[in-house]
C-alpha cells in the first residue's frame, strides 16, 4: 500500500510511529513546530509528512538544538504540503554550519580545561583563571578570560606581572 504525505494520521498514530508522547504533540503544536487540522470531531489530524518534521525535532533535540532554533528553521518550510528535497537540504545546511561552531567551541573549552586541570595551577603565569588582586573584578562575574567572544573566540590574555608567589 503506497501512502502519500499528506495523507492524514490521528494523534495516537503519530504518537505510536514516532514515540513522541501525545502531551510533547500538543507541546511542538502549541510552539508552532508542528501542525494539526481537526476532523468533524475535532480530533487533531496531522499530515503524514508531519512525523518527518517530528523526527527531526527528536534528532535536534538529541544534538542539542535548541527548540527556537528548530522553529526558526521549520518556518521557512512549508506546513500545507511536504517539503521537497531541496527544502530539507536548507536545513540540514543551517544545522551542519551550527554544529560545526558547537563543535569549534566545545574544543577551544577541552583544551582549557584540560589544560586547566592538567596545570594543576602550577603554572601561575600560564593560568587564564588567575586573577592577582582581584584586577578583573570590574569585567564581569566568572572567569572572565574564557569568556566566547563571538565566533571567532578570541580569549584575552593579559600580560601580568610574574606573581608565582600568589594563589589563585
Amino acid at each position: 500500500m503506497r501512502f502519500h504525505p499528506n495523507d492524514h494520521l490521528t494523534i495516537a498514530e503519530v504518537s505510536r510511529r514516532t514515540g513522541v508522547s501525545a502531551s510533547a504533540l500538543h507541546f511542538y503544536e502549541r510552539k508552532g513546530l508542528i501542525l494539526a487540522a481537526r476532523d468533524t470531531g475535532n480530533r487533531r489530524l496531522f499530515s503524514r509528512h508531519m512525523l518527518r518534521r517530528i523526527s527531526l525535532i527528536i534528532v535536534a533535540k538529541r544534538l542539542g538544538i535548541p527548540l527556537a532554533d528548530v522553529a526558526e528553521v521549520f518556518a521557512r518550510l512549508p506546513t500545507d504540503q511536504a517539503p521537497t528535497h531541496d527544502d530539507w537540504q536548507r536545513v540540514s545546511r543551517t544545522w551542519k554550519r551550527q554544529l560545526e561552531e558547537r563543535r569549534r567551541v566545545l574544543e577551544n573549552l577541552e583544551h582549557e580545561l584540560t589544560g586547566c586541570i592538567g596545570c594543576g595551577c602550577l603554572s601561575m603565569k600560564a593560568c587564564l583563571l588567575l586573577n592577582p588582586d582581584d584586577a578583573l573584578r570590574d569585567e564581569g562575574p566568572g572567569p572572565v578570560r574564557l569568556r566566547d567572544e563571538g565566533p571567532d573566540r578570541t580569549v584575552r590574555r593579559r600580560r601580568r606581572p610574574d606573581r608565582s608567589q600568589d594563589s589563585p
